[in-house]
């Protein structure tokens, strides 16, 4: 399990959290550092937090595997220099997609600069964890 985000922009670190609950790895940057961490492996789950306009501390849980993530998280917001579905494109195009992969999208409110993890983005990371132990 790979989690997504920026630790120091409130809501983006649901990613780092949930990876950081469940003993994965925790991925602070550019999502393009996925090709290598994706290159070879036959599976792959990530979590990143998503700004689609849904309320805070929705999960939304997508199959990427055989098509791209929906066109409303292809544009969120992101503060990484490229965004995750874009990554995702990249690693199909250049054959190192993993088989399956399963992508959670958490929900943020709150990206700026020095912001807290909101309290319903902290309760879905809770939730994604617990699905992730299953």
């Amino acid at each position: 399990m790979i989690g997504l985000g920026n630790a120091a922009r409130g809501d983006d670190a649901a990613g780092l959290l949930a990876a950081r609950a469940v003993g994965g790895v925790e991925l602070e940057g550019d999502p393009s550092a996925l090709l290598d961490l994706l290159d070879g492996a036959p599976a792959a789950t990530l979590v990143d937090a998503v700004a689609s306009g849904a309320a805070p501390g929705t999960v939304h849980r997508f199959d990427a595997s055989a098509e791209p993530l929906p066109a409303s998280l292809r544009s969120s917001t992101s503060t990484h220099a490229i965004g995750l579905a874009d990554a995702l494109e990249l690693a199909r195009a250049l054959g190192r997609l993993p088989r399956r992969v399963i992508v959670y999208g958490i929900e943020g409110a709150a990206f700026a600069a020095g912001d807290a993890v909101t309290p319903a983005v902290a309760r879905a990371v809770e939730h994604v964890a617990a699905e992730l132990r299953k």
